[in-house]
């Protein structure tokens, strides 16, 4: 969606433009006509401007329902951490310190996505898509790490 507007501008306006010359290269329209085409093609760039705008706005009125969603995902991976971590004190063998430094990482990964929700909770319009740009990447380096120490410990400890 917050693609699709300036989109579809850009396209209006391409073919307004385009619709401008003949195919020999000289204008179709006459040159007192030409100020009609100046009028239609700032109006089109306004156009594109305020659809831009509204979608940044958009964007940032769906700033509450983002952090209670990212809030949840956050404390569905911490309950997942302390579920392995569980399993981790109960195992055996060489692979249990080798685990215990995996959860650890996934912690400190889940620590700073959760720093970077908190920036989203006060951020400003004018902020906001560089917090939630932060969010994101945190909570995807968090997701990748997860996933991966689970996966090594699903192939290290039986459970």
């Amino acid at each position: 969606m917050r693609h699709t507007i300036p989109g579809i501008t850009f396209f209006l306006v391409a073919a307004l433009a385009g619709g401008c010359a003949t195919t020999d290269g000289k204008a179709a329209v006459e040159p007192k006509q030409s100020g009609t085409a100046t009028v239609k093609l700032e109006k089109a760039k306004t156009e594109t401007k305020e659809a831009v705008q509204a979608s940044q706005d958009y964007a940032y009125a769906q700033k509450t329902e983002f952090v209670d969603k990212m809030k949840k995902d956050l404390t569905g991976i911490q309950e997942e951490v302390d579920r392995l971590s569980v399993r981790v004190d109960k195992s055996s063998g060489a692979a249990k310190a080798d685990a215990k430094i995996r959860l650890e990482e996934v912690r400190q990964k889940w620590a700073q996505a959760k720093k970077q929700l908190d920036q989203a909770e006060s951020a400003t319009e004018a902020t906001w898509d560089n917090v939630k740009g932060g969010v994101r990447k945190s909570y995807g380096e968090l997701k990748d790490s997860f996933d991966k120490t689970r996966q090594w410990l699903s192939d290290k400890i039986e459970a």
